[in-house]
């Protein structure tokens, strides 16, 4: 069990220095949160912005879904007593998490999961493929995602161990993060996946370097 008398650790990032005293909360297991504030400060440029690196228990995906629920809970209130106004889970992982962090927190709260509804609408071949934490697709949230919107296509779910820890530690460019890309990559252009769904905020950093492990179009 977690002190709960205690605010969690991890890194915060403000859009400026005169932050609004109501801003909109965004948290993450780590930097890649940072790749959907990026998309929120694009459709919102005035608001502000509160973002809260988990990194003391980065990775989640590995993570049991009791601890998302229970980190999460946390995570909300804590940012709920700084002011936040709004709170975006900017994790696929910690979406687990959201319907107890819901019920736990007065707070709006807008969470993410894979795009496999606009990839199922994007296929031409019929095959997509999903990269995302091994958490994520074990997650009856994943499974009804599939169901609804894909139940007729060929879903690749493609388990990611050890990838959002290495774009974290060791770099988007680095060696690790390479091989792992080849490991991961590779089953979906085998199979003639036409779509890619980067499962998890930590993934976009990658983009252009799965585009190069995919065949053209992809």
């Amino acid at each position: 069990m977690q002190d709960r008398t205690r605010p969690p650790r991890g890194g915060f990032r403000f859009s400026g220095p005169d932050l609004n005293p109501h801003p909109i909360a965004v948290f993450d297991s780590g930097l890649g949160g940072l790749t959907v504030l990026r998309a929120l400060r694009g459709r919102l440029p005035h608001e502000d912005y509160f973002y809260f690196a988990d990194t003391r228990f980065l990775p989640y995906g590995e993570r049991p879904e009791v601890f998302l629920r229970e980190r999460g809970v946390l995570i909300a209130e804590a940012l709920a007593r700084r002011g936040a106004k709004a709170l975006v889970i900017a994790c696929n992982t910690a979406t687990a998490a959201a319907e107890a962090i819901r019920a736990a927190s007065t707070l709006p709260i807008v969470a993410l999961e894979p795009g496999v509804k606009p990839a199922a609408a994007l296929s031409t071949h019929g095959i997509i493929g999903v990269l995302a934490t091994t958490r994520t697709l074990q997650s009856e949230r994943f499974q009804r995602l599939v169901g609804q919107h894909a139940n007729n296509l060929r879903v690749l779910a493609q388990p990611c161990p050890g990838l959002a820890e290495a774009i974290e530690t060791q770099g988007p460019e680095s060696a690790e993060v390479a091989a792992l890309l080849d490991l991961y990559v590779a089953p979906l252009a085998a199979a003639g996946a036409d779509v890619v769904v980067l499962g998890c905020t930590h993934y976009p950093w990658e983009a252009a370097a799965i585009a190069r492990r995919m065949p053209p179009g992809t």
